[in-house]
């Protein structure tokens, strides 16, 4: 044998071992498949982080009520302007209602300039071009003080007023009045604007629920803001858990989320501190909750406070408890019933005679928190109540399955049909227990992991928690027969300092932006992708890769063991023929992949394929660059029963294939 022939044997030889050693994904049609379940991606959100005043709900004037403080009307100032002389004071002497109890005073001694109150919003009043703003407020005044009032969006500087209009103040008691406030099409967008009332005459004035409304999703009134409804929307969610976390159950009992408090007209919604360190205004209500729902065509999964509080008070089973059972029947029916039930006749007086669908209930929030073990008998009070009204609704306990904190607990008498588990991890811990559910009793409860996410980037996640949000889905999803529904949280942030009280959040936005982050994309990318069979995939020579240990992990004692840097899922739609193959490279070095389709099918050659990718993993979107990373889609061709693909560095890559 020659040295040419010599040569070419030997490389044909290394290059079929090395084509042995490729990772290679083996997706096999011919196998029985599990449901996907139709429910697996949702919503949940709370009021943290500014996430419902100065978020997601619209309303623009911050501390509208002037409760945030009892000693000084913050994020309100006075308008001196001209040599006048003027002072605001809280003042509770003469309500606006029981509700509403505190107003501002404002004392105009001398009527020389302007004079008036300011309000700066959230971190600034938003200005758009040829935009229409609905402004309105509670006032009255002394007699000599009655007249015109102008109503106005300037900025900040006062050299520029972007809208303003004008209305006569009636003599007498308190009396609500309303005006539009529109801007032209020349002017440039910004933050850097205040609300303003201004007065003519001198004299006293009384102020409350002082409100400013930009235009809402689908114009629903007392609504969202549609640029971050939208986002929401892009996530194809199916429900939302409302009201949240801690926010069901607030730190005492005086601040729960209590929602009766949250129903009808504004001008009687007392609101309450919230236990993330800030005044919630309870504009975003009950009703309000459902109306999202609404909005993107979903359906709510109802938390009821269950007798425990945050820091750590609780009532037993039993008589004490027996008005917050009752008061859960009384929530759902305000929920479900028709208009000749007494709660479904307020909904209806609220403005929304339609029941809304109702399938899920959850029994408190994280009440494996609770270490007097109070949770398996307020449980069984609460879920006997329940079934006994409302035997169709389906339950869910906050403890159970093998989180660390359900181990400690068992429901001994009732079996729920779902348990409530929640993880917040790095992106490694998310990569290392991606397998989590292969090997959970399908016996047991369902599961809703209520609350996840990778914790890694401030405010908003960057793309290596991106990599773990993905990772840990795919295996949610390979066991989305058994774990039926999920849910990211946080989901908003207002990234302005001082808004943020929990980092890596999945959505940004300051006052007038928002954006995506990319495990917001990552998100995206898993619920538009979906099918509704499980497909089982069989991965073969796939890399591993280990990380330096922390010294979380070496005061531990352990020391991390060697993880897949491929993951991977795939699922298909019966109907259309659809098979989405999802795999998530983590590691710094791209993957050749061979892939092996098996079963009677025949496949189109064309396809289509979505990535999302990052240069290092500590790359992110911000409000000045929102797009960074997002999800590019192109057509691919050579699709066959045996196909290979390259996937890139630190990637997240969906393949659409579709069979004749």
């Amino acid at each position: 044998m020659n040295k040419k022939i010599m040569i070419l044997v030997a490389a044909t030889l290394l290059s079929s071992e090395l084509r042995a050693q490729q990772p290679k994904l083996t997706l096999d049609l011919s196998k029985p498949e599990v449901d996907v379940s139709p429910k697996l991606y949702g919503l949940m959100t709370e009021e943290i982080n500014h996430s419902y005043d100065g978020g997601l709900y619209a309303e623009l004037i911050r501390n509208r009520v002037f409760k945030d403080n009892p000693k000084a009307p913050d994020n309100w100032s006075v308008l001196e302007q001209g040599g006048n002389k003027a002072t605001i004071e809280l003042d509770t002497k003469d309500p606006l209602n029981e509700a509403l109890p505190v107003c501002l005073k404002l004392h105009v001694e001398e009527r020389v300039g302007r004079a008036g109150i300011i309000n700066e919003g959230y971190w600034g009043i938003p200005v758009k071009p040829q935009t229409s703003y609905k402004a309105s407020f509670y006032a009255k005044a002394t007699d000599e003080a009655i007249g015109p009032v102008n109503v106005s969006i300037e900025s900040n500087d006062g050299t520029i007023t972007y809208a303003s209009a004008v209305v006569s103040l009636d003599k007498g008691d308190w009396k609500r009045y309303a005006v539009t406030l529109s801007t032209n099409g020349n002017i440039k967008p910004t933050t850097q604007a205040h609300f303003v009332i201004s007065v003519k005459s001198a004299g006293t004035y009384w102020f409350n629920l002082v409100s400013l409304f930009p235009p809402t999703f689908n114009n629903t009134p007392n609504g969202n803001r549609s640029d971050i409804m939208q986002l929401m929307a892009n996530m194809k969610p199916t429900f939302l858990r409302l009201p949240g976390g801690n926010y069901v159950e607030g730190d005492m009992f005086s601040n729960r989320f209590n929602w009766k408090n949250t129903l009808g007209p504004l001008e009687g919604r007392p609101g309450h501190p919230s236990c993330w360190n800030y005044r919630s205004s309870d504009g975003m209500g009950l009703l309000e909750y459902l109306e999202w729902c609404e909005n993107l065509k979903i359906e709510p999964v109802l938390a009821v406070f269950a007798g425990y509080v945050l820091k750590g008070d609780y009532l037993p089973a039993g008589p004490l408890l027996k008005p917050f059972v009752d008061e859960s029947l009384e929530e759902i029916e305000y929920v479900t019933g028709d208009v000749h039930t007494k709660w479904g006749a307020q909904r209806a007086k609220d403005g929304h005679p339609q029941p809304f669908k109702l399938t899920y209930i959850e029994i408190g929030n994280e009440d494996g928190f609770d270490k007097s073990g109070s949770y398996d008998g307020r449980f069984t009070q609460f879920y006997d109540a329940i079934k006994a009204k409302y035997p169709q609704l389906q339950i869910i306990s906050t403890i159970g399955g093998r989180d660390p904190l359900g181990s400690r607990f068992k429901i001994k008498d009732r079996r729920p049909e779902l348990f409530d588990e929640h993880y917040y991890r790095s992106a490694w811990e998310m990569e290392a227990d991606a397998t989590h559910y292969d090997d959970y009793d399908r016996s047991g409860p369902k599961i809703f992991v209520g609350e996840w996410a990778t914790r890694e980037g401030s405010p908003t996640p960057n793309m290596n928690a991106a990599l773990g949000d993905a990772a840990w889905m795919t295996g949610m999803e390979r066991n989305s027969d058994h774990v039926v529904m999920s849910c990211y949280a946080p989901l908003f942030v207002n990234v302005n300092p001082g808004a943020m009280q929990w980092s890596s959040d999945l959505i940004g936005y300051n006052a007038i932006s928002s954006y995506g982050s990319p495990s917001y994309y990552a998100q995206v990318m898993f619920s538009n992708n979906i099918g509704n069979k499980v497909v089982p995939v069989v991965g073969e020579n796939i890399p591993t890769q280990t990380r330096n240990p922390t010294k979380k992990d070496t005061l531990a004692g352990v020391m991390p063991k060697p993880i897949p840097a491929l993951f991977y899922v795939a699922t298909r739609d019966n109907k259309s023929g659809v098979i989405y193959l999802k795999v998530v490279n983590t590691s710094a070095k791209a993957q050749q992949v061979d892939m092996v389709i098996d079963g009677a099918v025949k496949l189109k050659p064309e396809g289509m394929m979505t990535v999302m990718k990052g240069s290092t993993p500590e790359d992110t979107n911000t409000i000045k660059e929102p797009e960074k990373i997002v999800p590019v889609t192109t057509s691919i061709k050579g699709v066959a029963k045996s196909f290979n693909r390259i996937f890139d560095a630190y990637s997240i890559t969906i393949l659409k294939l579709e069979i004749h």
